[in-house]
């Protein structure tokens, strides 16, 4: 097959579409693609977007405009806002970007300087009430930032909108945490599931999460990394990197199910930025 004539026509969709209803996995179809001369590229474009419409008329929410990094081209480095960031990592489905090198040593001693003496046990969103929680899942110690606290914090919250595209006041707070050894966060998603009660209190103050940065501020000697179940993926803790992540609909269909592995010697300071919809007050 001509892999320059190849085009997603809606024959080949509705085909797609046909395989996913028969219980078809997505493996198999791609593999069934790729074995009649599909380009993967195309093929994978393919079943993305026929996917997403099939899970749409299914009833999962309708998708909405993501942070999203410039990487038309597949650039290696980026500028952002103060600093060159390399682009170590990307996935599409999940959308997962792994950055190198976001914060300098200098930056990432200082946030846990100014972190550690507010350092509570870590609380997760109550979502059937709107508020906070202790929560076995999370065992954790953190602190939140207001925005533009301090310089420091400002320049990182400039450095990251303009690394995704993503204006400063649709950000919350940062967030550090500190994980003990044994220490962990299991797998959860970020966004707010609009089916439990509290989530309309939540939302008012600026809509979803529609995307995540988990900044690393210590290298751990053993364990610590961001999982990703869904698809097998673990980003390792590194000092100065990142993983951004985002999810265009709060649905298991983005596939952004990630927590934080164990702490299995050491231990590991991260700093979080979740982005929201709107301007998040």
């Amino acid at each position: 097959m001509n892999v320059a004539r190849q085009s997603i026509t809606p024959e080949l969709r509705q085909w797609i579409v046909d395989q996913a209803r028969a219980g078809r996995r997505p493996e198999d179809v791609l593999a069934a693609m790729r074995e009649s001369g599909w380009d993967e590229d195309v093929a994978i474009e393919a079943m993305e977007r026929s996917l997403e419409d099939f899970l749409g008329v299914a009833g999962t929410p309708p998708p909405v405009p993501v942070p999203e990094p410039d990487l038309a081209g597949s650039p290696a480095v980026v500028h952002a806002f103060d600093r060159d960031v390399q682009v170590l990592l990307q996935m599409r489905s999940p959308r997962v970007v792994v950055f190198g090198g976001l914060l300098s040593a200098a930056e990432c001693a200082a946030l846990i300087e100014l972190a550690e003496p507010r350092l509570a046990r870590s609380e997760t969103v109550q979502v059937t009430t709107g508020g906070s929680e202790v929560h076995a899942a999370r065992t954790s110690r953190g602190m939140f930032f207001q925005r533009s606290e301090t310089d420091l914090i400002a320049r990182i919250e400039q450095r990251i909108a303009a690394l995704v595209h993503w204006p400063v006041e649709r950000g919350e707070g940062i967030q550090v945490l500190h994980y003990a050894p044994g220490a962990q966060y299991e797998p959860h998603y970020d966004y707010f599931d609009p089916a439990q009660p509290g989530t309309p209190t939540i939302l008012k103050r600026g809509g979803q999460r529609v995307g995540t940065l988990v900044m690393y501020l210590n290298t751990p000697a053993r364990g610590g990394g961001t999982t990703f179940p869904d698809v097998g993926l673990e980003v390792g803790a590194v000092a100065g990197n990142a993983v951004f992540f985002s999810y265009d609909r709060p649905h298991p269909a983005t596939k952004s199910l990630h927590g934080g592995a164990p702490v299995v010697e050491g231990e590991k300071w991260v700093a979080t930025k979740w982005l929201r919809e709107g301007v998040f007050t």
